[in-house]
């Protein structure tokens, strides 16, 4: 009986520690993983980097994508803990490692949480935001 007892304690204990690892701090879950079409991932961007751009993205982060993603791009916003799903650390290397067109594509579609842009940010606007999230990297 207590060989059956300790192993029930220890696959609760187990199952507890694996469903905290799927959840942030602020107890959110982790986002899935983004299906991204191919033809997005090797897409160029077309909006030169620099000063310019960056201004640009600046204003239209700030009006669209602070609330969730923090000022930063922490994810810390101060809708982000409204959110079910964490809305990313854009600062990290999971985030810096991925292509312009992920970005652009990931802006564009939106999905769950992330509402979309298609239609309410012109892809010049939308390329603009991902140079602007580039300077985020730690």
């Amino acid at each position: 009986m207590k060989t059956l007892k300790k192993v029930f304690i220890s696959s609760l204990v187990a199952l507890v520690s694996v469903s905290l690892l799927n959840l942030n701090v602020s107890g959110q879950a982790q986002p899935k993983p983004w299906d991204v079409p191919a033809n997005f991932k090797t897409m160029k961007n077309p909006v030169a980097k620099g000063d310019a751009s960056n201004k640009a993205g600046l204003a239209l982060y700030t009006k669209n994508c602070a609330s969730c993603h923090g000022k930063t791009g922490l994810g810390d916003g101060v809708k982000a803990r409204m959110l079910k799903e964490f809305p990313g650390d854009f600062s990290g290397a999971f985030y810096q490692n991925q292509t312009d067109g992920e970005h652009f594509y990931k802006t564009k579609t939106g999905r769950g949480e992330m509402p979309k842009y298609e239609g309410k940010l012109s892809d010049d606007e939308i390329w603009n935001i991902v140079n602007y999230m580039r300077t985020f990297k730690k």
